[in-house]
């Protein structure tokens, strides 16, 4: 199989684990995009929660993925490093998303969706993850590691870093029990088909 460029390329499955610390140099980075943020030469596309919260799914499945390290920016200030995973098209089963409120006398609150279960399927375009964390195992077709941010073209259109900062690219990607902790997801259109969502007291996550 060859790439954009005539070079052959390969296949083949990747453990997430050790695929993220191939990425490790991208957060390198991490401090000239806080510069950068602060003084607007990057801007966040809004201001995050103080909260994370947990996405886990069974399957995923999409076309056109790009990483890169970035920054978001809470409505005091600060800064939080992530991985921006973005993809042009995906789908997933068996979407779980959890977060945890703390309240004063009341105590845990917990907020959970369901989607995309049985038959249904969770879609996604343009879709942004800004994580700090991800598991599962990953398959990629044509894989390009270790390339300027700047010049990513596989992702959606505004999909890339810093010039010479460290980024990653895939024409798909495949992954299997997958669980991240993120900040922020951003999408185009994101279709939940056989939406469940409840809240309940205690603390009841996706993982």
């Amino acid at each position: 199989m060859k790439d954009d460029q005539g070079r052959q390329v390969t296949t083949g499955r990747v453990r997430w684990r050790r695929f993220a610390v191939l990425a490790v140099p991208g957060f390198a980075a991490t401090a000239a995009l806080a510069v950068a943020l602060a003084d607007g030469a990057l801007a966040a596309s809004f201001a995050v929660s103080g909260q994370e919260f947990k996405v886990g799914a069974s399957s995923l499945t999409g076309t056109g993925f790009a990483q890169y390290g970035g920054i978001d920016k809470n409505v005091r200030g600060k800064l939080l490093p992530v991985a921006v995973t973005t993809i042009k098209e995906a789908k997933l089963k068996d979407l779980c998303q959890s977060v945890v409120t703390t309240l004063p006398v009341i105590g845990d609150i917990s907020l959970k969706l369901h989607a995309g279960q049985g038959a249904k399927t969770v879609e996604a375009t343009d879709l942004f993850i800004d994580a700090t964390q991800m598991s599962g195992d990953a398959e990629f077709e044509n894989m390009e590691l270790g390339r300027d941010a700047s010049t990513l073209n596989r992702g959606p259109a505004s999909a890339q870093g810093l010039q010479d900062a460290f980024g990653q690219q895939a024409k798909t990607i495949k992954m299997t029990d997958v669980r991240q902790t993120a900040w922020a997801t951003n999408a185009g259109r994101f279709k939940l088909a056989g939406l469940d969502l409840k809240i309940k007291l205690g603390k009841d996550e996706c993982f």
